[in-house]
């Protein structure tokens, strides 16, 4: 490792290190993870005693490649991606994701006040973040910590996020083509729900890892 991503990595880490403490004050349990493999690590731990477990389309979790060892354990995977599916099968997917017994996703944005941002288009990832599986567990990489406001956070999110996730699921939206949010009305617009929790859901379970290491857009 060279001494410039020795620098990099401590001040990233100074920062996940002041988001678990935000999160913890509006009162998130918040993990920080050094690596991707601690942040694994838990994650399998938790899934231990889960049956169904949701994946919430964010490629934070993708990028961990948990997938692939929860199949091998034999759990019950509930991924409305999943290529061949129907759109009815989809969507009979994500209600299941609604009371699941784990989901898994990430977050746009999460502020260095520990608060987190989300623009979704269907409100199926964002609801159950909500309200519903019996726990639910955040992947926050360290791309998406913001120093500033919530305004910034969407700003964040539209500018980082919504571009190269409407090119990856192949929406015919403005910012597919030219990669600049244009606040669109096009059929395909992605931006259609913004959510902002603030602190933590009072009947869920939900957790957040906050990991020093880009995952994600």
């Amino acid at each position: 490792m060279t001494l410039t991503n020795e620098l990099v990595d401590w001040t990233f880490e100074r920062k996940c290190e002041k988001a678990v403490e935000a999160l913890a004050r509006n009162g998130f349990p918040a993990v920080y993870c050094k690596t991707g493999q601690e942040a694994i690590d838990y994650i399998m731990g938790e899934a231990a005693e889960a049956n169904s477990i949701g994946f919430g389309g964010s490629l934070s979790v993708v990028d961990l490649k948990l997938a692939e060892r929860l199949k091998e354990l034999g759990k019950e995977l509930l991924i409305h991606s999943a290529p061949g599916l129907t759109p009815e099968e989809r969507l009979a997917i994500m209600h299941r994701q609604l009371n699941c017994d784990l989901f898994l996703t990430g977050t746009n944005a999460l502020t260095l006040s520990g608060c987190l941002v989300n623009i979704d288009a269907t409100g199926n990832r964002v609801g159950s973040m909500l309200f519903g599986p019996k726990k639910v567990i955040v992947v926050a990489g360290r791309n998406k910590l913001v120093n500033g406001t919530i305004d910034e956070a969407i700003k964040r999110v539209k500018e980082w996020s919504a571009p190269p996730n409407a090119k990856r699921l192949g929406y015919k939206t403005p910012c597919a083509s030219s990669g600049f949010c244009s606040d669109c009305h096009a059929p395909d617009r992605i931006c259609r729900i913004t959510t902002i929790i603030d602190c933590k859901p009072r009947h869920t379970d939900l957790r957040v890892l906050v990991v020093n290491a880009d995952l994600g857009l």
